[in-house]
This record gives C-alpha cells, sequence and structure tokens, in this order.
C-alpha cells in the first residue's frame, strides 16, 4: 500500500470514475466488492460521490440524469496542467472534447474527450483534488489500458498530446505498446483488431488490483455482475475481465509479486 497524493505529471492516469443511472444500487455493488466507503464529491454534474479505501479516495461514481441514455463504462482521466490547452491539442490532433473544459468546484478542472478511434478518457487540472490517493492495495485502479483496433495510428495522437514515449512489443501476431513518462510505464495500448467487442468499440480499461482473482470474478457474478473473460494468468499477474450491474467492464488483477 502507497500513498499517492501528489500531483502527477501530465499525461499520467491519476483518476478513474463511473456515471450511472442507479447510484446507490452502484455504491452497494461495489462495497461488496473492494470494501470501499463513500464521501461526496463536487455535483456540477450532478450527484457524485469519491470512493474511500482507508479514508483515501480512489476513484468516483456519479449519477446520469433520469433522460440520458449513455455508455455506461468507466473513464480514465490524464492528468494536465492546463485542461483548456490540452483540449485544444486533443481537437488539432484529430481528437473530440465532448464535455469542457470545466471548473469541477475547487477540486479541480475536467475535460472528456475521446481519440479519434472514439476512446471515451478525461483530462483533469488538479486544484483541491489530486485523484487517486491511495496506490498498491486491493480495492484501488493499478494500471489503465487502451484497447483499440490497431496502435500505430492512435499512438501517435496519444504521444503529440501527453508527450509519451512509447515501447511495442515486437510480434507479428501482438500489437501492444507500452506508455512511458520519463522513462516510467504509465499506460498501455493494445490493438485486437476485429476481435473488439462490437457493444463498446475502443475503449480505456481500468485494472483493479484484488487478493484473489477468481475469489473476486465469482463475487462479481454473485452480486448481480457478469465475467467477460474468465480468470487467466497475464504479463502482470493474474486477470480476469468482468462487469457490473449496469454494463460498466473494468479487469480485476491479483500483480504478480503481490
Amino acid at each position: 500500500m502507497t500513498e499517492a497524493a501528489t500531483r502527477r505529471a501530465p499525461g499520467t492516469p491519476c483518476w478513474v470514475s463511473l456515471i450511472v443511472h442507479g447510484l446507490h444500487t452502484t455504491q452497494n455493488f461495489y462495497a461488496e466488492l473492494f470494501g470501499w466507503e463513500f464521501g461526496p464529491g463536487p455535483e456540477q454534474l450532478g450527484p457524485y460521490v469519491r470512493a474511500l479505501i482507508d479514508g483515501k479516495e480512489v476513484a468516483g461514481i456519479g449519477q446520469l440524469p433520469p433522460d440520458r441514455h449513455l455508455p455506461i463504462a468507466w473513464t480514465t482521466y490524464l492528468a494536465t496542467d492546463d485542461a483548456d490547452l490540452t483540449a485544444e491539442a486533443i481537437r488539432a490532433c484529430g481528437g473530440t472534447v465532448g464535455v469542457g473544459p470545466l471548473d469541477a468546484g475547487k477540486a479541480g478542472r475536467m475535460a472528456i474527450a475521446s481519440d479519434p478511434a472514439g476512446a471515451v478518457f478525461g483530462i483533469w487540472q488538479a486544484a483541491a483534488h489530486l485523484g487517486t490517493t491511495l496506490a498498491g492495495s486491493p480495492g484501488t485502479p493499478v494500471w489503465n489500458e487502451l484497447v483499440t483496433r490497431e496502435t500505430s495510428t492512435v499512438a501517435k495522437f496519444y504521444q503529440a498530446v501527453f508527450g509519451y514515449e512509447t515501447e511495442a512489443v515486437v510480434s507479428a501476431d501482438f500489437d501492444y505498446q507500452t506508455l512511458h513518462l520519463d522513462g516510467h510505464p504509465v499506460a498501455s495500448l493494445h490493438g485486437v483488431g476485429h476481435a473488439l467487442p462490437r457493444d463498446r468499440g475502443p475503449h480505456w480499461m481500468t485494472y483493479f488490483e484484488v487478493d484473489d482473482t477468481d475469489e473476486a470474478a465469482q463475487r462479481v457474478v454473485e452480486l448481480g455482475g457478469h465475467i467477460l473473460q474468465p480468470p487467466r494468468e497475464g504479463s502482470g499477474g493474474r486477470v480476469a475481465t468482468v462487469a457490473d450491474p449496469e454494463g460498466a467492464a473494468f479487469t480485476i488483477v491479483r500483480s504478480a509479486g503481490r
């Protein structure tokens, strides 16, 4: 378990957030799965709570207005020192800014955007709220991966906007790139071609740490969610891809070395 309450370098994943129809039902699901407790967050975009572990903020959950019917998905937020300049860069590099930039009270300034392939992500300019303040323990986000059709084109977009260095896996049948900042891996791009889910398209995937991947996957089902990809050994540990009762997909992982 490590503290993570520091201002992140631009481009670093710093927060994950979920907007749902049933806020209280979703809170109950994640409380039972990850042991989250909840505190109030900024309500500029509607009812919103922050998930807590040992009093430390790890994620956000908000509620959609009743008349809005948007895909339910976890959103990865990337840090920026200037949300307005980053939004301009996103547009200039072929992306789209769908919401903002706008102030989230005293917490910071944010926008919701999509890359040229359509994957949605957020940008966060921290003020009072720096982002996730705990790392490594069960229930915390530990990795973020863009699942897309192919990585070469979209990698150029993220490099241009955030200044990433990339490291590609050299393989004829595996399209994978790791994004680095200051020599440290911060996220990854995974090209899956025609295996991309038709109902979701390109999307950012959040990985949450668990004590036991198989037990957590079974617990997801017991709580009304479902398994998208059963537990398996991955390069970073034992993983499973699951969805909550409203269909938001995420990956659970017991990281190698834990």
